[in-house]
């Protein structure tokens, strides 16, 4: 650089100086006399001129002869020139091939076809920070996870891959089983980029499967303060990890702090129904009733739901059927046409032993809507109306193949769950259960065929003869 403006400045100086020269040579002098040894030369103004443009230009071929000469040492001494430009881009040119070769090898399935561009990349490239990711997913893709771990370890060896080398062993722990070193590994992408969304989800799950409450929620705050997550969501979660935490903090004997969780968890999300039955729980266990009823209620609005009709009962425990049936009514008011409620009204009407007023209150659900629920009740409705037994019978055996109706279902792997659960019990999946109908042929139903001597008893007597 230093050579160059020394170049440039010399050739500025010495054209202003001809220049210079020239003017005064034309407007002073008859000529230019040049004496060389005892010869005498004697130039006109124009013949003076075309001599220094002479001049001029040998001047700027022996700058060009030397810049050459101090190229050439420069290149025998190792240093950049465009002689080693040009073989750099070159290599360059060939390495960036094969990485391209490599990334359409690997998205068409051709694992050791990757490895082997992978290999060449490295050899132009000499950038492992690219050519490793892809040697790594390869070996993945060919089962070699010694090999995949090896390479991910050197990714985090580097500032410029770190986080790609501990995102990648963190995803082969889970592939494996081991979920603590896959959380601590998760922890530290987590540290590294704390706005990486995937990185941010797959931590929060496995702290909720770990049961840790408290680190789960911590996260779910840091995904709301990055934007990754809308707020409306953030509550509902806040509340599952409340939740989950109320529920440790009973089991492990400290009722008031599991108290306060619980309420705060429906405080955050009033129609998450099992916040609502947790909540319910522990007002009624506090003496408010109202409170509780109050609480119910608005979930019920949001989603009725056979887990808040119990809740709603254990409210007032030694109350009468018919007494029952009437504080009911203002439960299932806001709705009153939904299935769960006419069932729940139906059961209301059967323990008050009122079986016209049950026919009643269910509806045409047989007809629109035949759970085995719904059969069942209506088998008990017609025993208690007189009804043969076969008609009763027919009922049941109708329950028996009938679809279950709605269960807590998975929304990413559809496994039915008993009972609601943070986290789903089959793929680990956390907040993914959804009241709703099960898929068809993946649920059992002991629950019906338990029911059968409730309803029909033995066998019918025979008539005396």
């Amino acid at each position: 650089m230093l050579w160059s403006l020394l170049k440039i400045f010399f050739f500025v100086v010495l054209v202003a100086g001809l220049s210079y020269g020239a003017g005064m040579l034309m407007e002073n002098g008859p000529g230019l006399r040049i004496a060389v040894a005892d010869v005498e030369f004697v130039l006109g103004p124009l013949q003076a001129v075309l001599v220094a443009i002479a001049l001029l230009i040998v001047v700027w071929l022996v700058l060009r002869v030397a810049g050459f000469l101090v190229a050439v040492l420069r290149f025998l001494n190792g240093d950049e020139t465009a002689i080693s430009r040009y073989f750099s881009r070159s290599r360059e040119r060939r390495g960036f091939q094969a990485l391209a070769d490599g990334m359409m090898a690997l998205a068409s399935g051709e694992p050791r076809l990757a490895m082997s561009n992978a290999a060449k990349a490295e050899r132009f490239l000499r950038r492992p920070d690219l050519t490793n990711l892809l040697a790594a997913q390869a070996a993945e893709m060919t089962g070699d996870t010694a090999r995949a771990t090896e390479i991910y370890k050197k990714l985090v060896q580097d500032d410029r891959s770190r986080f790609v080398g501990v995102r990648g062993l963190m995803m082969q722990k889970m592939a494996e089983g081991d979920t603590d070193t896959a959380l601590q590994l998760a922890q530290k992408a987590f540290e590294l980029k704390p706005r990486h969304e995937a990185t941010t989800d797959t931590l929060l799950q496995l702290q909720a499967k770990a049961e840790d409450w408290k680190g789960a929620r911590q996260t779910l705050n840091a995904k709301l303060r990055h934007g990754t997550l809308p707020r409306d969501v953030h509550k509902r979660r806040d509340a599952i990890l409340a939740m989950s935490e109320a529920r440790d903090l009973m089991i492990d004997g400290e009722t008031a702090k599991a108290r306060e969780a619980a309420i705060e968890a429906n405080r955050l999300s009033p129609d998450l129904i099992p916040a609502a039955v947790l909540a319910a729980r522990a007002l009624v266990e506090q003496d408010k009733a109202k409170q509780a009823a109050k609480v119910i209620k608005r979930a019920w609005e949001a989603m009725p739901h056979p887990d808040l009709a119990a809740a709603f009962a254990e409210i007032e425990p030694e109350e009468t059927p018919e007494a029952r049936l009437s504080r009911f009514r203002s439960l299932v008011a806001p709705r009153p046409d939904h299935p769960e409620a006419k069932m729940l009204m139906a059961e209301l009407c059967l323990a008050a032993e009122d079986f016209p007023e049950a026919r009643k209150a269910l509806g045409d659900l047989v007809e629109t809507g035949p759970t085995a629920r719904v059969l069942t009740l209506m088998a008990a409705i017609e025993r208690g109306m007189g009804a043969d037994d076969s008609v009763v019978r027919g009922y049941l055996a109708k329950a028996l193949s009938a679809p279950r109706g709605p269960q807590w279902v998975c929304d990413s792997c559809g496994t039915v769950h008993g009972t609601w659960t943070p986290v789903c019990e089959n793929c680990g999946s956390f907040d993914t259960l959804s009241w709703k109908a099960a898929p068809a042929g993946q649920v059992a139903l002991p629950s019906a065929s338990d029911m059968l001597p409730l309803l029909v008893g033995g066998p019918k007597d025979k008539p005396k003869g």
